[in-house]
């Protein structure tokens, strides 16, 4: 793609979830989504591949039907009450219609088919930047209405985390396996989103940091399924070695940073008398878990000639950035022995 094209679409697309961070007006907040949308299509098609344009074209039609339901909420809400301000959602209506809206756009579950279907046909930058940047707009908007609707948050929650866990079991490819992982983790964030908002960004800045350096690792190994990854270890060994630390991270083991979000959102829930709500929700990430487990095992512990069927990959110098890789290992691996100053900054 031309540089100056993508230039322009990538300051789309910031623009577009700056303006919805900006605004406190329904109808600002749902521009910004679209342009954000729109921004992104391009960048999603511009491999040109049958499965690019598949993704792009599922995309186009969930987001447009999420954004049509979310302007026809905010519509309603301002023939009920007279206000168009995002914060000031009293009618318990509009406001259910939006959550369910803002869910479709990122993807959680019952509403999450066409997350792991998109994800697959990307190539693995643009699948970074649906999984981490387009999160944030929608992420914004339900943190300023905070539903006080708790039973359908907490089904949302449950159901995510449990369709994040299940959903990713039998999969060979590294991006589906991504994708569900998320719909996992966003369900985490909803469950605790009524009751500590500030604990929802923070295991979403946890969940960004980790995603981004999962991502950049089956970029620089260009692994797109278990048999590719498994054969990695030829090509860069000391990533072979912290590869499952991060997917460990992402799983949410101590003593990485992954268990730092879900260990305090199990005890906000505890706080909040829902010991049952928090045993379903560990008990759920136990089969994300799984699978994270199952790519560490195929990368690490099948060594040749006792391996997956693959070729064995040319040994060829990535042109890749290895800086970034570098800070979000770091951190996907370290920030633990941070959480007493992180709860004292966040007054959790």
């Amino acid at each position: 793609m031309n540089p100056y094209i993508l230039a322009t679409l990538l300051f789309g697309l910031g623009l577009g979830t700056t303006i919805t961070f900006a605004s406190s007006h329904w109808l600002l907040a749902w521009m910004g989504l679209e342009m954000n949308t729109l921004a992104i299509i391009p960048i999603m098609a511009h491999l040109h591949h049958p499965r690019a344009v598949e993704a792009t074209t599922k995309y186009f039609l969930t987001q447009a039907t999420a954004a049509a339901m979310l302007l026809f909420a905010s519509t309603t809400n301002a023939w009920l009450t007279g206000q168009w301000d995002i914060q000031q959602m009293s009618h318990p209506l509009p406001v259910t219609m939006i959550t369910l809206a803002l869910a479709l756009k990122i993807g959680l579950a019952p509403v999450h088919s066409w997350l792991p279907e998109v994800l697959q046909g990307l190539d693995l930058t643009t699948g970074l930047i649906l999984s981490t940047w387009q999160k944030l707009a929608p992420f914004a908007l339900l943190l300023q209405i905070c539903p006080t609707n708790s039973t359908l948050l907490t089904m949302l929650g449950l159901t995510s985390t449990l369709v994040g866990g299940w959903g990713g079991l039998n999969q060979t490819q590294l991006r589906k396996i991504l994708a569900y992982s998320s719909i996992a983790h966003l369900g985490w964030m909803i469950l605790i989103l009524q009751f500590s908002p500030s604990l929802t960004l923070l295991a979403l800045f946890t969940y960004l940091i980790m995603t981004f350096s999962t991502f950049l690792v089956f970029k620089l190994n260009k692994s797109t399924n278990i048999n590719a990854l498994a054969i990695s270890w030829a090509k860069a060994t000391a990533l072979t070695s912290l590869t499952p630390l991060i997917l460990l991270s992402l799983g949410g083991l101590p003593p990485l940073t992954g268990f730092m979000p879900k260990w305090l959102i199990l005890q906000e829930l505890i706080k909040q008398e829902l010991p049952a709500t928090a045993t379903l929700a560990a008990l759920t990430a136990l089969l994300s878990l799984y699978f994270y487990l199952r790519l560490s095992y195929a990368m690490t512990l099948t060594m040749s000639p006792n391996n997956l069927t693959g070729t064995t990959p040319w040994r060829l110098p990535s042109a890749q950035l290895t800086l970034p890789l570098a800070l979000t290992t770091t951190s996907t691996l370290t920030l633990l022995p941070l959480t007493p100053a992180i709860t004292a900054a966040l007054n959790l």
